[in-house]
């Protein structure tokens, strides 16, 4: 070797670990990034989530904890690299080796690691996300709307994240390149980063400012639109869970320092907790991360336990096997053409109820925006007619739901689902009732709502107000219901299949609209020469799911076609590939987030084994048994993996059931949420397993590189 370049090359040969180790950080977070973003930005995707919508916030919200944790577990990363290379950076420099020199050489070695890592994460992150969603086809679901797709942009979030990257890596470099005093660059790989004295209140103060952030920063906005009448932009709603995040850095500072278990076992673990203390800050740091990212996976994870079985719960108690209903100038299916069918199918219809019901016009209370520049503000004014809604007279409604109820004269009761909820769904009380074509009013008084989840929504009046409201009414403001059973209902599929089908056939294009068309609303805007802002262009427009009957497969079809039957057997079967795109993207979301987790303890855990291994090698020079080791390396090992799982699953269990039950109206946990709960624990707990599983072997692997028998 006869050129500072061929030492230099040496050198890296033999530390090519640290190297390795380096890249595969960066191809893995960049990798898993690109992954994510090709999925998120995919149109497969887009067309299927809502704009605007809970489920495209909740995406959003679990890329930003996934970019945040790989951000940080990239910095650690490159932070470890350069404290490993301090000493032969330091031993150059007493050899009088310039800094130019080595600036030249490490940024070739950096040039090489993060454009060769970052190009190949970002290049293979898209092949990444094809194939973890052709096996979800394969294995799982399939259905017209899952060929994936992606959208070139998508990768301008990958190219924004690895620039972080590569620029992360240099300024790292000139940094500590730019280091002056040679003892301190040589000695820097053994100096530690002790975390300052922590009180034991730490604890306690964690767990309440984490449920104190969780409650303030999920009622907040509620708070903001019903008593301020202020649509606050997101950025003031996320303000208010830094308490929480705050405090779970606090709850895992005080397991890192001080532990749970009380002054008793101060001195049992004395080392083991003494080399946590004394890499503290980054502990805490890779701790914290994995905190949020199992919240994240497990946030994501359980939409598909919650909403199979929620969806499965409500298919299995309706009341009725066959429902469907259509606007009066529409030709559909009559009970002799449903009796053929049937026969048809080897089929028995066992009951048949039809009834008519009138669409009214409503009042109520509208909102007026005002933008402010800072989110928006509203008031409110009083409406005659504000929109419509469906009405039934007592005795059609005792006929479709064989309950017998008598409503007063100048009253009328709105219709909540089956356990006294979801009144945020129902058209809540009204006081005046237009008829749209001949003009007639009448003024009502609320009465107590009835219960009927096939009927959510509608409004129940008295006989005699009924007949006079709904007098000369045209065929758009007239409905018709059928409700029928089968005998067998489970062998019926083929049967409701065709139903569907002729249903759909023998809608025209006026009915071709989503469930947030309303008639009434339609004929207000016309009358005022205004266009109406829930057209299907206008819908289209806004980004609002529009409805074809060539694509009545589809989910965004079956779950918002304003007239979309509702047909046990068919809902049952149909309802995972209906539901495909929602229940795999989320279950993909988690997948990624678990992997991060599992890549950056394992990390974590080897560093520490690299880290401590000739304080592990003094030990046992001293006469430490290999027990006593075992026990020291497992308490280490423990606390980086085991405790992130544990606080992660503990607070976002807590925060989804505050959710579920601040969710209904009223609050509380109905029978349906309930199952998904008792899903979403069983869940839990496979997962726990996985993620023990993968301590073990994590254990196993830092025993083996300290060697010391496990």
């Amino acid at each position: 070797m006869k050129t500072f370049s061929e030492v230099h090359a040496a050198l890296r040969r033999k530390n090519r670990g640290q190297y390795g180790l380096l890249a595969g950080c960066c191809f893995f977070s960049v990798l898993l990034i690109t992954a994510y973003a090709c999925m998120m930005r995919s149109p497969t995707i887009l067309t299927i989530l809502p704009e605007g919508g809970d489920s495209r916030k909740q995406v959003m919200m679990v890329f930003v904890l996934a970019v945040l944790g790989c951000a940080v577990f990239t910095t650690y990363a490159a932070g470890l690299f350069f404290r490993q290379k301090s000493r032969e950076t330091g031993v150059f420099l007493a050899l009088g080796a310039t800094r130019g020199q080595l600036r030249r050489e490490l940024g070739k070695e950096l040039a090489l690691i993060a454009f060769g890592s970052c190009a190949a994460g970002a290049v293979l992150g898209a092949p990444l996300a094809w194939g973890i969603w052709q096996l979800f086809r394969t294995f799982l679901v399939d259905s017209q709307e899952m060929p994936l797709s992606f959208d070139p942009q998508a990768y301008l979030l990958a190219l924004a994240f690895a620039a972080y990257v590569v620029v992360m890596l240099f300024f790292l470099a000139a940094r500590f390149i730019r280091r002056t005093n040679i003892i301190d660059i040589v000695q820097e790989s053994h100096k530690s980063e002790p975390i300052r004295a922590v009180k034991r209140w730490y604890g306690p103060v964690g767990i309440l400012l984490a449920v104190l952030g969780a409650a303030l920063g999920y009622l907040m906005p509620s708070f903001f639109v019903r008593v301020l009448h202020w649509y606050a932009p997101s950025v003031v709603d996320a303000i208010f869970y830094l308490p929480a995040l705050a405090g779970l850095y606090m709850i895992l500072l005080h397991t890192v320092v001080n532990g749970w278990g009380g002054h008793k076992k101060r001195w049992k673990n004395i080392i083991s907790t003494s080399m946590m203390k004394f890499q503290g800050r980054q502990t805490v740091r890779n701790m914290l991360v994995m905190t949020l990212l199992i919240g994240g996976a497990y946030f994501a994870s359980f939409y598909a336990p919650m909403l199979s079985t929620s969806a499965e719960n409500t298919y299995a108690t309706r009341p009725i096997d066959y429902e469907y209903h259509w606007r009066a100038d529409q030709s559909l299916p009559q009970r002799d053409e449903v009796q053929a069918l049937a026969d048809e199918a080897n089929v028995k219809i066992t009951s048949w109820a039809q009834q008519e019901a009138a669409v009214l016009g409503t009042d109520g209370m509208r909102q007026i925006e005002t933008e402010t520049g800072f989110g928006a503000t509203y008031t409110t004014e009083y409406a005659e007619i504000l929109d419509g809604a469906t009405f039934f007279s007592e005795s059609a409604y005792n006929a479709l739901t064989g309950q017998h109820v008598d409503i007063h004269p100048g009253t009328c009761a709105n219709v909540l689902d089956d356990e006294g909820g979801s009144g945020y769904l129902s058209g809540g009380d009204v006081t005046h009732l237009t008829n749209m074509a001949t003009g007639a009013e009448m003024d009502v008084t609320p009465a107590e709502p009835l219960w009927y989840t096939m009927l959510l929504g509608c409004y129940v009046l008295d006989d005699a107000d009924y007949a006079v409201l709904s007098e000369g009414l045209t065929d758009i403001y007239r409905e018709e219901y059928v409700f029928f059973n089968v005998a067998d209902v489970e062998n019926s599929y083929a049967f409701a299949s065709a139903l569907f089908n002729e249903i759909v056939d023998r809608s025209g294009p006026a009915v071709e609209v989503g469930d947030y068309y309303d008639d009434v609303a339609a004929e207000l805007a016309a009358r005022a020469g205004e266009p109406y802002e829930f057209s299907p262009e206008a819908a289209a427009a806004r980004g609002l799911e529009t409805i074809d009957y060539d694509d009545r497969d589809s989910s965004g079809f079956r779950n918002y076609w304003k007239y979309m039957p509702q047909f046990r057997i068919l809902d049952q079967n149909d309802f995972v590939t209906t539901m495909a795109v929602f229940l795999m993207l989320f279950i993909f979301i988690a997948i990624v987030c678990f992997a991060a987790v599992i890549v950056i303890a394992f990390t974590r855990c080897m560093t520490i084994a690299l880290v401590n291994a000739r304080v592990y090698d003094d030990l046992r020079h001293l006469g430490a048994p290999n027990a006593y080791l075992f026990r020291s390396v497992r308490g280490q090992i423990s606390r980086v993996f085991l405790v992130p799982a544990l606080v992660g699953t503990g607070l976002i269990w807590a925060f989804y059931m505050m959710i579920m039950y601040f969710n209904g109206d009223p609050y509380g946990f109905t029978s349906a949420e309930l199952a998904g709960i008792t899903s979403c624990a069983a869940m839990v707990a496979g997962v726990s397993v996985l993620l023990y599983a993968v301590y073990r072997i994590t254990r196993r692997s830092v025993c083996r590189a300290l060697h010391i028998h496990s």
